[in-house]
């Protein structure tokens, strides 16, 4: 989708790499508003990382609304021929990231969606600006994922499962000069429902922005679904 920042769409995770972590382990971010309760059998996160990726990071909720804790495991890739040389010298790696996400259950956890390369490496060049910070979560039964750019604003993406994949729902976006909110979008699929509000205070200097508000129907019935997103930097919604 075309945006008002003209820049590659990378993404930066705020933990390290880790592996080998139990569910019980205590290494994730809970979702604090999830009654989820872990009476899992305790088992590796690693088991569910395919070959040729490792453990970067994981979160928690509950996203069946069964009262069980489940993971969305972001997962990153390994391959050599992605280790690059900047223009200091250094190597970098640009290998991609992806999502593993498990259910479970009584009987243990099971993969229920594996996209193992939607996300940019968290080592992308932004070019002249600092490459947009990729966060995902788990809040109210709906995985989101987010970019937050600073000073430029932020854009997120909110799935809901819907057997057997997950589903977009909504999408919300800031653009922002400084302190000041230029334009917020937000676009409720569900409903095919689209608002935009424009600051129309020329002078605003944060917090005293005037919006003037518009509504719209989205047209397309287009559905995006989770495990076909080949790439969330290039991704385009319906209009």
């Amino acid at each position: 989708m075309n945006r008002l920042f003209k820049i590659a769409l990378p993404a930066l995770c705020l933990l390290g790499a880790c592996s080998g972590d139990t569910p019980t382990a205590g290494v994730t971010r809970e979702d604090t508003a999830s009654k989820a309760s872990a009476i899992i059998p305790a088992q590796k996160l690693s088991d569910f990382v395919p070959e040729g990726y490792v453990l970067f990071d994981s979160v928690t909720g509950d996203l069946n609304k069964d009262n069980v804790t489940d993971y969305a495991l972001i997962i990153k890739g390994t391959q050599q021929s992605q280790f690059v040389k900047s223009d200091q010298g250094e190597m970098i790696d640009r290998n991609r990231r992806g999502l593993v996400i498990l259910f479970g259950s009584a009987n243990g956890y099971h993969e229920v969606l594996s996209n193992k390369e939607c996300f940019s490496s968290e080592n992308e060049d932004g070019g002249v600006y600092f490459a947009p910070e990729l966060s995902v979560e788990i809040s109210k039964g709906n995985l989101i994922v987010s970019y937050a750019h600073g000073r430029y604003g932020f854009w997120s993406y909110t799935f809901r499962y819907q057997e057997p994949d997950f589903e977009l729902i909504g999408f919300d976006e800031s653009e922002n000069r400084g302190p000041v909110v230029e334009t917020e979008t937000s676009i409720n699929f569900l409903t095919g429902k689209k608002q935009v509000k424009e600051n129309t205070n020329e002078n605003a200097e944060g917090e005293d922005e005037v919006f003037k508000e518009t509504w719209s129907s989205i047209k397309s019935k287009e559905k995006i679904r989770l495990s076909k997103v080949e790439d969330f930097d290039s991704l385009e919604l319906p209009r």
